[in-house]
């Protein structure tokens, strides 16, 4: 494992975290040569996700430093390699958090390629060659065309930053379900964060009824009123949730807070399915009442396979949904990282990579071809 293997030669501009203060601060690296299974990505925005916060700051104990974090990025192909047939110089496209897999296990054969033991990840990964993967806090992106999807031409690229990790991550409990494409049903979506507002709008755009439960009465109203939700049942009132009792086929739990499932579960009717997306650093209470008296179901989820994300995409396309975000610049990093430490956000922050220069080193302005 290296920072660089002797490929490696274009000197990028980026931004990264170099100890576990978490500061992000600029910083030149190197990226590989564009190879045959490759495409050059000009990086226009990058999402900032709460594991990019995690990863900064070492919170799991598993960050290999100097990280360049970034796993919602949006931009224009600027080459490609001889073996890549589904993509073209000029090309719209987006890079989630998959940089590598082995290719050759059942999951991968099976588009599951999220759950393949070797998976690597775009940033804070090993690719094939024996790097460290470097993320979306970048001017631009080497990678490899697999794990590459299109950006409908309809959806701003900004505002589809955050469907390569956060979107994704809540629809595939959908497909996994054929929520997609069984209107009717009685969804729950439980916390309406980054990953919440963006379930409710699938939710609504598949012909679902809608309810969000939260644990803030405050949010009722944009629920209802912005996100086109159904209802809404604040968690912590026991007739509101008495009154939800059974109600519900299925529920998506995005929230990343410790809490206890059990009342969650008395919402689903007998055989309904919770989907936990959500990852809190304690572990969850879960009641056996609430599992066996229900014929109820837990299950977990994370991402998606590229063919998920490649039909989430089109699938957002179609019904033009995008996250509510709000757009920032790099050198303002550090303080999106405290708001999103704060869950003070609504609902994601977006860099926009593309209007910041490139970094000045020995008076040579890099990469500024990009």
């Amino acid at each position: 494992m290296a920072q660089t293997t002797p490929n490696h030669i274009q000197t990028v501009s980026g931004w990264a975290a170099h100890d576990s203060s978490g500061k992000i601060t600029p910083f030149i690296f190197k990226r590989r040569e564009n190879g045959i299974n490759d495409v050059t990505i000009k990086i226009l925005y990058c999402g900032i996700c709460h594991t990019d916060l995690h990863q900064a700051r070492n919170d799991w104990g598993i960050t290999m430093y100097p990280i360049v974090p970034g796993h919602e990025i949006t931009g224009l192909v600027m080459k490609v390699g001889s073996n890549v047939k589904n993509f073209s110089v000029g090309d719209r496209v987006g890079v989630g958090c998959l940089a590598a897999t082995c290719l050759e296990c059942d999951f991968c054969k099976e588009s599951q390629e999220n759950y393949c033991e070797d998976l690597q990840f775009t940033y804070n990964g090993v690719f094939w060659d024996g790097s460290i993967t470097y993320g979306g806090y970048s001017k631009m992106l080497v990678a490899d065309h697999r794990y590459v999807v299109r950006i409908p031409e309809n959806l701003p690229m900004d505002s589809a930053a955050p469907l390569l990790c956060a979107g994704v991550t809540v629809f595939t409990p959908f497909r996994d379900h054929d929520l997609h494409k069984t209107p009717g049903k009685k969804i729950g979506v439980v916390g309406l964060g980054g990953l919440g507002h963006v379930a409710v709008k699938f939710g609504k755009a598949f012909g679902h009824h809608v309810t969000v439960i939260s644990t803030s009465p405050s949010k009722e109203e944009e629920a209802k009123g912005h996100l086109g939700a159904d209802d809404f049942i604040v968690s912590t009132d026991e007739q509101q949730m008495q009154r939800g009792k059974r109600s519900l086929d299925f529920i998506l739990n995005t929230v990343s807070a410790k809490h206890c499932l059990g009342p969650l579960l008395e919402l689903l009717k007998v055989n309904g399915t919770m989907v936990v997306v959500g990852a809190p650093d304690q572990p969850f209470t879960l009641p056996s009442f609430p599992l066996i008296f229900g014929k109820r179901a837990v299950k977990g989820s994370v991402i998606g396979g590229m063919e998920e994300t490649r039909e989430m995409m089109e699938l957002c396309g179609k019904h033009n949904i995008t996250c509510d975000i709000e757009l920032t610049t790099p050198d303002k990093i550090n303080q999106a990282f405290e708001r999103v430490a704060k869950n003070d956000v609504r609902y994601r922050f977006v860099i926009d990579i593309a209007s910041s220069p490139a970094v000045v080193v020995d008076d040579d302005q890099i990469y500024s071809s990009l």
